[in-house]
C-alpha cells in the first residue's frame, strides 16, 4: 500500500505551515490555479469565450483529482502537467475543453505553479521571521547591559553583553526577512509556449496579427498576483536562483543564532536554555536544545540544496532536459527546511531562558585576564606599549601558574613600576566595566524596524 511522506524523518518541518503549503496537494492546486488563470486570461484578451475561464476555474479543484495516479502517469512524459491537462480537460464542459492549456507548454504551468507555491509558503515564513525578530528585540532590550564573555575561536576574548548578541541575531533575522520579502514580491509567472515565443497563442487565433503575446502575459500575471516577467524564463533561471539564495541565507542566518544557543546551553556553560527543550531517551538529568538543533540541521542542509539549484542555471537551449527537472525536489525541500526553521526560531526565541548569573560567573573564569586588552591600553599610556605588554605578559603568566587573580598579581607589579602608581586596579580588572559601546550599538540596532 502506498504511504505518503508524513515527515517521520523530518521533524524540522513536520507540522509547520510550510509542510502544508508545499505538499503534493498544494502543488497540484497551484498547477490547477495556473491552468485556470491561463484560460481566464485568454477570455479577457478575447482569445477564448467568456464562459471558458469560469468553467475551467470551477473544475480546477485539487480534491477532484488523484495525486498518486497523476504521479505515476507523470513517468510517461517526465512531468505531472501532461496527465493533469488530460484529466482537467475531461472535467470541464465539452464547450470549454479546447481552451484548457491552449498555447502553453508544461513548463509554463509547472514553473508558474512553483512560483505560486513559493509565494504562499513565504507568507508564513515571513510572519515567523517577524515573530522571531520581535522576541529578539525583547531580549536585546532586556539584556542591553547584561555582561558576558565574548568568544572568538571558541575562547574568551573580551567582555560583551547579551543584549548586543541578541541584537546581532535580530539583525540577521531582519536581513533574511528583507531578502525573502523582496524575492516574494518579484516572483514571476511563466508563459512562453514551447520555445518562449508565444507563437501558439497567435496560431490559435482567427486574427493572429491582432494577438499581443506580452499583453496576454501581463493579464496572466494579474490573474495570479505574480510579477510579469520581461521575457519567458524557461532556461533563464534567475527567479529560481534568487529564491534559492534568499532561502539559503535565511537558513544560515537562523543557524547562526541556533549555533550560539547550542554553545551557550552546554552543561558547563549554562548561559541559556530552551524553555521547552526535549527529553533525552536515556538521560533524564538534562533538557536538550531541540529547536536549536533542528535549525542548525536546516542550516547545514540548505547550501547543498541551493548548489543543485544554482547548478541548473547552466541550462541548454530554449528549454533544457534535466536542468529544469533537477530543480523540483531541492526547491521544495528548501522551502520546507526554511519554513520549519523559521517556525522553530520564533518558538525558540519566545521561550529562551537567559541566565545572567552564569554569564557573570563565566566572565570571571580567567581571573581578570579577559580585560588584558584594556590593561595594555592603559599601561601603554604611562610606560609605552612594548613595556606594557611585557609587564602584563609576566603578570598573566604568574597569575596562571599561581592560580591567582590577575588584580592581586598586578598589585605587586604596580609597586615595581612607579609610573603605574595610583591606578584603580579594582575598576580596571572588572570585566563588567569593559563592554565598550555594546549598549549604544544595541540601541542603534533596535532602531531598525
Amino acid at each position: 500500500m502506498h504511504e505518503s511522506d508524513a515527515g517521520l524523518l523530518a521533524p524540522g518541518w513536520a507540522g509547520s505551515p510550510a509542510e502544508t503549503a508545499t505538499g503534493d496537494r498544494a502543488f497540484l492546486q497551484a498547477m490547477l490555479d495556473a491552468e485556470a488563470a491561463l484560460t481566464r486570461a485568454q477570455s479577457t484578451a478575447g482569445l477564448a469565450p467568456a464562459g471558458a475561464g469560469p468553467a475551467v476555474t470551477e473544475a480546477a479543484d485539487a480534491d477532484r483529482f488523484d495525486v498518486r495516479d497523476l504521479a505515476l502517469r507523470a513517468r510517461s512524459d517526465g512531468n505531472p502537467v501532461v496527465p493533469l491537462v488530460a484529466d482537467l480537460t475531461s472535467a470541464v464542459p465539452e464547450e470549454a475543453r479546447p481552451y484548457v492549456h491552449r498555447g502553453a507548454t508544461s513548463q509554463d504551468i509547472l514553473d508558474t505553479a512553483t512560483m505560486l507555491v513559493a509565494s504562499r509558503t513565504l507568507v508564513a515564513v515571513l510572519a515567523d521571521l517577524e515573530r522571531a525578530a520581535a522576541e529578539l528585540a525583547r531580549h536585546a532590550a532586556m539584556h542591553r547591559d547584561t555582561p558576558m564573555a565574548a568568544r572568538t575561536l571558541s575562547q574568551h576574548a573580551v567582555p560583551t553583553t547579551f543584549g548586543l548578541k541578541a541584537a546581532g541575531w535580530r539583525a540577521l533575522a531582519l536581513d533574511a526577512r528583507d531578502r525573502l520579502a523582496a524575492v516574494r514580491d518579484s516572483l514571476p509567472v511563466q508563459l512562453g509556449g514551447v520555445a518562449g515565443t508565444l507563437a501558439a497563442f497567435s496560431a490559435f487565433s482567427a486574427a493572429p496579427d491582432d494577438v499581443d503575446g506580452p499583453a496576454l502575459v501581463a493579464v496572466y500575471a494579474r490573474e495570479l498576483g505574480l510579477m510579469e516577467p520581461a521575457l519567458p524564463w524557461h532556461s533563464l533561471r534567475t527567479p529560481i536562483a534568487d529564491l534559492a539564495g534568499a532561502l539559503t541565507f535565511t537558513a544560515g542566518a537562523l543557524g547562526k543564532a541556533a549555533a550560539d544557543v547550542l554553545t551557550m546551553s552546554r552543561t558547563e556553560i549554562g548561559e541559556a536554555e530552551e524553555g521547552q527543550g526535549g527529553d533525552s531517551s536515556a538521560r533524564r538529568h538534562r533538557t536538550d536544545p531541540v529547536r536549536a538543533t533542528l535549525i542548525a540541521a536546516a542550516a547545514r542542509r540548505a547550501p547543498g540544496l541551493a548548489a543543485t539549484l544554482y547548478g541548473s542555471l547552466a541550462a541548454e537551449d530554449e528549454r533544457p532536459a534535466g536542468a529544469w527537472h533537477a530543480e523540483w525536489e531541492p526547491l521544495r525541500d528548501l522551502l520546507r527546511l526554511v519554513g520549519g526553521a523559521a517556525r522553530d526560531a520564533a518558538e525558540l526565541m519566545a521561550e529562551l531562558r537567559v541566565a545572567p548569573y552564569a554569564m557573570l560567573e563565566n566572565l570571571h573564569l580567567t581571573d581578570g585576564l579577559i580585560v588584558s586588552e584594556r590593561l595594555v591600553a592603559v599601561f601603554a599610556g604611562r610606560i609605552g606599549r612594548v613595556r606594557a605588554e611585557e609587564v602584563l605578559a609576566g603578570a598573566a603568566a604568574r597569575a596562571r601558574s599561581e592560580t591567582a587573580d590577575l588584580s592581586d598579581v598586578l598589585f605587586d607589579v604596580l609597586n615595581e613600576e612607579p609610573e603605574l602608581a595610583g591606578l584603580d586596579l579594582a575598576e580596571l580588572t572588572d570585566p563588567t566595566r569593559y563592554t565598550g559601546s555594546a549598549g549604544r550599538l544595541t540601541d542603534r540596532a533596535l532602531d531598525r524596524r
